[in-house]
């Protein structure tokens, strides 16, 4: 009789159909292997199909079992029975028999201690960095230690790369700005090393060292490049910014300007939902007006109305005589006359 299984049966059922094993990843359990990439390639795999409607923890930790081979089957065999609930539990666990403690502060110590190989490309320096960060995802270490351990290990002449490419204020940049520019600079520096048939014998391809101050001067050819790259990349920034600028701009007026109808700004006119509405009105308004016919023959015009002639305000009254000024009294024309006192 077998002994019962660690992983406690879950209430939804899940049929798993035989052809969907072949395609899971394996893992042994040796030391060469990486869990961490081995469950990142299993839930890839998981996610490209769904059996019936089930949730994707449920397919996972159903079929996670199928990958383990060899030294991994044996351990999960040997877990205790029904102390796995979900897939969250078999992953840690996963994880912590796996990836031990002293395994994380192997690669840890690699991260923190990496330094550049002699006669390293920048980008080979950057990849090399990249994948120790990637072999231990649970390093601990926040961005701008990241940013630090890599410039720190970086060669004289990578350094004074990176700094010609940046204007000589990297160090100014914050963490996520950093990251992102170390990895620019790797992907526009991988043809530098190398000069073509051309510039062969002309420049050297390795930059040279100042005897008077040991510090590393690029070449002539190096130099160009770097600033040539960054001049790209100054413009590509600004052409990128106008671009946000007027998208901005033209985001903003078409949600400021209402509409003309009803003076919403959900919508633009043609969109209207009273347009059908306005549309009849006008289309009345039109018929209206297509059916008056002007009468030429009307003895006072085409504008006159019969019953204006009883309105009060319009009936024909004679006009008043013209105002005249009375006339004076005749003993007002005299001139006054003042008597003497006796």
């Amino acid at each position: 009789m077998s002994a019962p299984s660690c992983i406690i049966p879950p209430l939804e059922q899940l049929v798993i159909r035989p052809h969907i094993v072949p395609l899971l990843p394996n893992f042994h359990g040796m030391e060469s292997e990486n869990p961490y990439a081995h469950i990142k390639e299993f839930e890839e795999v998981c996610n490209t199909f769904r059996e019936g409607g089930a949730s994707i923890d449920l397919m996972r930790l159903k079929l996670f079992p199928f990958t383990l081979k060899d030294k991994a089957k044996i351990w999960l065999n040997s877990l205790r029975p029904r102390s796995i609930r979900n897939w969250v539990d078999l992953q840690a666990e996963f994880l912590k028999k796996f990836f031990p403690t002293h395994r994380t502060n192997g690669l840890k110590r690699q991260i923190s201690n990496f330094s550049a190989k002699e006669n390293e490309k920048f980008h080979e320096c950057w990849e090399r960095y990249m994948e120790a960060i990637n072999a231990c995802p649970h390093h601990g270490f926040d961005t701008w230690l990241l940013v630090s351990y890599f410039y720190d290990g970086m060669s004289s002449s990578m350094k004074q790369i990176l700094e010609t490419m940046c204007g000589g204020d990297f160090m100014s940049k914050n963490p996520e700005e950093a990251m992102d520019f170390l990895s620019y600079v790797s992907e526009v520096s991988r043809g530098w090393d190398e000069p073509n048939s051309r510039e062969k014998g002309k420049f050297p391809s390795q930059p040279t060292q100042n005897p008077k101050g040991g510090m590393y001067v690029l070449s002539e050819d190096m130099d160009m490049k770097a600033k040539v790259a960054t001049i790209a990349r100054r413009l590509e920034e600004l052409e990128l910014k106008k671009m946000h600028e007027v998208q901005a701009i033209s985001e903003t007026q078409a949600h400021v300007m209402p509409c003309t109808i009803c003076q919403s700004c959900d919508h633009v006119v043609d969109e209207c939902p009273t347009m059908p509405a306005v549309r009849e009105m006008l289309g009345d308004q039109a018929n209206v007006v297509g059916q008056f016919r002007p009468n030429n023959n009307a003895p006072y015009g085409n504008t006159y109305n019969s019953s204006w002639r009883n309105h009060p305000n319009f009936s024909w009254k004679p006009r008043p005589p013209p105002y005249q000024p009375q006339a004076k009294p005749k003993h007002l024309n005299k001139p006054l006359q003042w008597s003497k006192p006796l």
